[in-house]
């Protein structure tokens, strides 16, 4: 681990490995999540006819005076029958404008008496909904690589699309090691604590797109790594392990990925939490070696498992990044840039963040109500509050 990779440059050697997944279409209802696949243009003019935006008399423009009310015209049910000047229709929201009419008179202004209604002067145009106000046909709508949210899986519905193409999700074995870790529930031994990245990992792999296929605490041996590998190995476009990837004569990971053929790309990147951080690929799958300490495994995850993830599925890869304001000075790392954990406080002069404590790789509560890891820089000193800084939220 003599040469230890930037960040930056780290990142480079995974996102350059990877290859998009192939795509699927899937019933728009189960879509939430998943990343677009296709460029969606407008088959249809968004709203398809002129309709009126509230509950009212469609008219023809004009004076006020009393108009003889005829028809109705309800939303999904059009009157069919052209509207002449000196009548005027009851029409709901969203129902559509009758031929001759050209604007709507809100219920509330309009006062009927029997047979007629009067209405106030009323110009062209006005409480209606133009047909293609909302998207024309023909117009770009949704692109891909897009993450499909409750507001795009609106549209999309609005264009009549009912099966979207969509990147399959990538499938991901997860590996856990250490003697020491059991599961919550059972009963803590001398020497064992409760596993913590089995947990957070799958909800960071799962919150990224990626789909949990095999799940595994593996025991610190040889043998038992090798077994788990290659069965991971085998079912999985990425696989994660969490821990054995440092020097230690109980860390077997890297030379079982040596064994069963697996390329090293870089391991040890200059980075506090996540020195050891390994990376490699076997064929078309991709492998991330992740340190065991909770707070570098999920740091190192956001840095570099996630966009890998994303961009598998077409997606942008890059972080959401923002500047932010120190509250409090962050001592620097001679040698390794920093991630760390901030709270974000939003003020009127922009983004302000202070450390959410002890920023020990042990310490797993240093994530909660984290906002987003603040790099800094390697160097000496400080970085003094009132500086302003990177933070790549979370």
């Amino acid at each position: 681990m003599a040469d230890l990779h930037p960040v930056s440059e780290a990142r480079e050697l995974v996102l350059s490995s990877v290859r998009p997944l192939p795509a699927e279409e899937l019933a728009l209802g189960d879509a939430l999540g998943r990343i677009l696949a296709e460029d969606l243009a407008s088959p249809l003019d968004v709203p398809p006819f002129d309709s009126s935006a509230m509950d009212g008399y469609a008219v023809v423009a004009g004076a006020a005076g009393a108009l003889r009310v005829v028809g109705e015209a309800r939303a999904g049910h059009p009157a069919g029958v052209r509207l002449e000047p000196g009548t005027a229709m009851p029409i709901s929201t969203g129902g559509a404008v009758p031929e001759g009419a050209d604007a709507v008179v809100p219920v509330e202004r309009a006062h009927p008496d029997g047979g007629t209604v009067r209405v106030p002067e009323t110009r062209a145009g006005a409480n209606i909904r133009r047909a293609g106000e909302d998207v024309r046909r023909g117009d770009m709508v949704v692109r891909a690589g897009t993450a499909l949210g409750p507001a795009e899986l609106g549209v999309i519905a609005s264009l009549g699309r009912p099966r979207p193409v969509c990147a399959l999700r990538p499938r991901v074995a997860l590996l856990v090691t250490g003697d020491e870790l059991v599961d919550p529930g059972e009963a803590l031994e001398p020497g064992q604590i409760f596993s913590s990245n089995g947990y957070a990992l799958r909800a960071q792999i799962e919150v990224a797109g990626g789909r949990v296929v095999r799940r595994e605490t593996v025991r610190d041996e040889a043998a038992s790594t090798r077994t788990a590998l290659e069965h991971a190995l085998a079912e999985a476009d990425l696989v994660c392990v969490s821990g054995g990837v440092s020097v230690g004569p109980h860390d077997h990971v890297k030379d079982a990925l040596r064994g069963l053929g697996a390329e090293e790309r870089f391991w040890g990147v200059r980075l506090k939490p996540g020195k050891p951080t390994w990376f490699g690929v076997r064929g078309k799958t991709l492998i991330f070696g992740l340190p065991g300490n909770p707070v570098s495994a999920m740091v190192t995850f956001h840095l570099f498992a996630r966009p890998t993830l994303r961009a598998m599925q077409g997606a942008d890869p890059d972080h959401e990044r923002v500047t932010a304001v120190l509250d409090e000075a962050i001592r620097r790392n001679p040698r390794r840039e920093q991630a760390v954990r901030v709270r974000l406080r939003a003020n009127s002069d922009g983004w302000h963040a202070s450390t959410t404590g002890d920023q020990g790789s042990h310490v797993l509560t240093s994530m909660l109500g984290a906002g987003g890891l603040a790099m800094i820089p390697p160097g000496e000193g400080e970085v003094a509050a009132g500086e302003p800084v990177e933070v790549i939220l979370l």
